[in-house]
């Protein structure tokens, strides 16, 4: 293990924490509140938020999408120049937090901010950004990753920069209580893979990183077993807290990740609209058992230490059907419906995405190369 670390997220958990964000915030700076479809003021936190703000000067920006499109945010960035934004507010989920973070980066940038997912400008300085969040999912409120969607084009593309960490995260778990189920199911499946993507992966020895990933895998699982008691104080509180955990950086350091269902997945969502969570779901069981002679040894040290399944010589095929059943047991399916009973087609859709990206070799042995995604597609494609 060799790596340097540091969190700079300050974070404000728990109830009534939203008020937080007066002392928070400078009242020098100008703030951009950044929200998404409106629900925010259906379940009061705008109003929380108006309440906290009420000696700060700041002004609004809302319509960001489920999947936050470079399009949309191109004219909150038109808004932090013109406005001379000091400050942005992100209130909502991981696409809202994404969409501000791009927004954060592209306003210090002449050219067109599609180059910081390109790869073509790489940003050093970004507007400060603040995080409420609303829905506990991506862990985007305390790290500087972020994903977003070119509409023009359909491509679905990451950037990662310090610049665009959040200086600090309200986690109030009372925001879930009006959440749909489905977005509630999502944030389990998203964290879940989260975990994943960085544990099932070549092993390396790393006790800490492993054991932290698989307490946080059983809470996930116990937070799924018992669902029927989402309605709870302290279900939210672990699945918010759980969720951050799982993408703030700790699980990666020092060891290998592989981050190939989101590289798939991604396109699943650019193309037909699948929420993420789930594309991940639908790849995942697929490309694990398409590549399980690389990942057998974590598979099996997952089986046992999540799923308390008994040795045998087919643990990590038995882990595999253990990761498919528990999303089944949530309702989410792990094959794709969404492409209108065209596979080939769709396969061929997926295939075209992955290899204009560049990406055609990837997990972290690079072993999925085009041709087994296909094989993983024609999987997980119904």
């Amino acid at each position: 293990m060799n790596f340097s670390y540091l969190n700079p997220t300050k974070i404000f958990f728990g109830q009534g924490q939203i008020a937080s964000i007066t002392d928070a915030i400078a009242l020098s700076k100008k703030i951009l509140v950044v929200y998404g479809g409106g629900s925010v003021k259906k379940n009061g936190v705008y109003q929380q938020v108006e309440n906290a703000l009420s000696e700060h000067t700041w002004v609004a920006f809302s319509g960001v999408e489920a999947n936050p499109t470079k399009e949309t945010m191109d004219k909150a960035v038109a808004l932090i120049k013109e406005q001379n934004i000091d400050f942005i507010l992100a209130v909502g989920g991981g696409s809202v937090i994404d969409g501000a973070k791009y927004a954060a980066a592209a306003a210090h940038y002449d050219g067109d901010g599609w180059d910081i997912l390109t790869g073509d400008y790489k940003p050093e300085i970004a507007t400060p950004i603040g995080v409420i969040l609303t829905i506990p999912a991506t862990g985007s409120e305390s790290n500087g990753n972020s994903v977003i969607t070119k509409q023009e084009t359909q491509q679905k593309l990451a950037f990662a920069s310090e610049s665009v960490q959040p200086q600090f995260a309200v986690m109030d778990p009372d925001v879930m209580k009006t959440l749909p189920e489905k977005q509630l199911i999502n944030g389990i499946v998203d964290a879940w893979v989260h975990v994943c993507e960085q544990y099932i992966a070549k092993p390396e020895g790393a006790l800490v990183q492993d054991g932290y990933s698989e307490a946080l895998l059983r809470a996930l699982k116990t937070l799924g077993e018992s669902y029927a008691e989402r309605d709870n104080d302290l279900w939210r509180a672990n699945l918010m807290w759980t969720a951050n955990q799982a993408l703030n950086g700790l699980l990666s350091l020092g060891v290998m990740q592989d981050w190939a269902t989101h590289m798939i997945g991604h396109e699943l969502t650019a193309l037909w609209h699948v929420d993420h969570a789930r594309s991940l779901a639908i790849i995942q069981p697929s490309l694990l058992r398409n590549q399980i002679e690389y990942k057998r040894e974590k598979l099996e040290q997952m089986g046992k230490n999540v799923f308390n399944l008994v040795a045998g010589s087919d643990l990590a095929e038995r882990t595999i059907d253990a990761i498919e059943s528990f999303y089944h047991d949530l309702g989410v399916a792990t094959q794709l419906t969404e492409h209108s009973g065209d596979k080939n087609a769709a396969v061929e859709a997926v295939l075209t995405k992955l290899e204009s990206h560049g990406l055609t070799a990837l997990t972290e042995n690079q072993s999925v190369t085009l041709s087994e995604a296909r094989q993983i597609l024609n999987s997980a494609i119904a």
